[in-house]
């Protein structure tokens, strides 16, 4: 077996729905690296979605994971680039993403009369509403969802995988401990064990 770091290891368990979709954990890596690349430069040009997918991309993602109190949202995270090398990297995937940003757009367009980027927040979450919980999903809504559920995974694989993301874990990992004084009494308590004397 071989040595893996910490961070290396949260990045993987991040990546754990593109894991799932066949992707290796060098792909998922490679995709935080390019994803945190093309965040620092100026003018990022994606390279699978046209202008008006990313403009959508880039809303949706941020409605999935917003900015909040403890850290930053998806697009400081770089969670589009992400989707963007993902993407142009894995055509099977395309279809479906650009087939599910259409059918956002139709959406938006038979209730409000524009397009999903184009609408009012409050309509947005209105149609995400209506996809975002499976269960609850009435059945002209199926494609919706799957495309949903799927963006949704992708959206955290991305967030998680980045360093924004593991920050946001709050993971604190081993600390050096000078003497050991064995475990808390109170944890001992809970899990109704003691030294032997």
């Amino acid at each position: 077996m071989t040595d893996i770091s910490r961070r290396d290891a949260l990045q993987a368990l991040a990546g754990i729905p593109l894991l799932a979709a066949g992707f290796s954990p060098a792909e998922v890596k490679r995709a935080a690296v390019a994803a945190r690349a093309a965040v620092a430069q100026d003018g990022f040009t994606p390279a699978f979605f046209t202008a008006d997918e990313y403009r959508t991309v880039r809303i949706l993602s941020e409605l999935v994971i917003p900015r909040d109190g403890r850290s930053g949202g998806a697009l400081d995270a770089g969670v589009p680039e992400f989707m963007d090398f993902i993407l142009n990297e894995n055509p099977g995937m395309q279809v479906h993403f650009r087939g599910g940003l259409a059918w956002l757009d139709t959406e938006a367009r038979e209730r409000f009369g524009a397009t999903f980027a184009d609408i009012a927040d409050a309509r947005r979450r209105a149609i995400l509403d209506d996809i975002a919980w499976p269960k609850k999903a009435k059945p002209e809504h199926s494609q919706g969802v799957a495309f949903f559920n799927r963006f949704r995974d992708l959206t955290a694989s991305g967030f998680f995988s980045s360093e924004l993301g593991v920050q946001d874990l709050q993971y604190q990992g081993n600390t050096f401990v000078m003497e050991w004084q064995g475990c808390p009494p109170e944890a001992l308590a809970k899990l109704g064990v003691s030294y032997p004397s």
